[in-house]
């Protein structure tokens, strides 16, 4: 138990370092795919390293969690992009329709 919570003291350590390291290099946000993938491969390793009862199981945990966020964090990003387009052409309501102009003949037979 002891090893257990030195090894998810030190993913939290990583995971602040990582944090703080990229805002220390650039101010460009973490993707909502990043996030996911950090913190799901944080928590599966936390979950694995109980159920596996070792380090193994933390790999395993951490393999599986990243790949579970990373998938949330995309369908998130998604949404939202999808959110953004909805108000912009609402916003901007003759940018997206597409008028055709058409023309009637009428014929007239005595």
């Amino acid at each position: 138990m002891k090893m257990l919570m030195m090894f998810a003291c030190m993913c939290l350590a990583f995971l602040l370092m990582l944090n703080f390291n990229t805002q220390a290099q650039t101010h460009k946000k973490v993707s909502p795919q990043a996030k996911g993938a950090i913190i799901g491969g944080a928590g599966g390793a936390v979950a694995g390293g109980l159920i596996g009862h070792g380090v193994g199981g933390a790999v395993i945990g951490a393999a599986v969690g990243a790949g579970g966020g990373y998938i949330i964090g995309n369908e998130s990003r998604r949404a939202a992009e999808k959110k953004r387009r909805i108000a912009w052409r609402r916003a901007h309501p003759r940018h997206h329709h597409h008028y055709k102009t058409t023309t009637t003949t009428v014929v007239t037979t005595h």
